[in-house]
């Protein structure tokens, strides 16, 4: 396996989640609001991201993938739900990375029948070209050409997470 050079560096990360943090402040000044981090992969920005949120907040977890290693299986599965009411709340749902959508939408269709006030997607990083479900994001950290990444929270088969830089990963031969 083989890690590459950062394709976005630690600093580069956390002057990103400070400017959209300020941001999701803004929209929701004067109001309070739901964090919702998807795990495992939004741990690290989840954790950078609401630090800097500036508004009163709850904060709440769901475990839900569709991946296996590298290639998403089509199928989302929930290992872990909300315990959160969310029924007329102001909702920020964050993820690591939006790839094929199909996660992401699940959940947010998930949240939507349970009638919050708003629902608001973050995502640190969006790999448009992958999209097959398209998912509107609110807030979005970079946009990535169509590669596997590691690191900042992202894994390959559960490696790599604890990387402070985001890097394009690599299978040797």
């Amino acid at each position: 396996m083989i890690v590459g050079k950062p394709l976005l560096s630690e600093d580069e990360i956390q002057k990103r989640v400070r400017e959209l943090a300020a941001q999701i402040s803004a929209d929701f000044e004067g109001h309070e609001l739901i964090a919702v981090g998807i795990l495992k992969g939004a741990f690290m920005f989840f954790a950078d991201l609401v630090r800097h949120i500036k508004v009163p907040m709850t904060i709440d977890f769901i475990i839900a993938s569709s991946y296996v290693k590298d290639s998403t299986t089509g199928e989302v599965k929930v290992y872990y739900d909300l315990r959160e009411d969310i029924k007329d709340k102001n909702v920020l749902l964050v993820e690591d990375i939006v790839d094929t959508g199909v996660t992401l939408n699940y959940l947010r269709e998930r949240f939507l029948e349970q009638s919050p006030r708003a629902l608001k997607i973050c995502a640190l990083l969006d790999k448009r070209e992958r999209r097959i479900v398209d998912v509107p994001i609110d807030y979005k950290g970079f946009e990535i050409p169509n590669e596997f990444v590691v690191g900042y929270g992202l894994d390959y088969d559960n490696q790599y997470r604890n990387l402070p830089y985001i890097s394009i990963f690599k299978k040797s031969i």
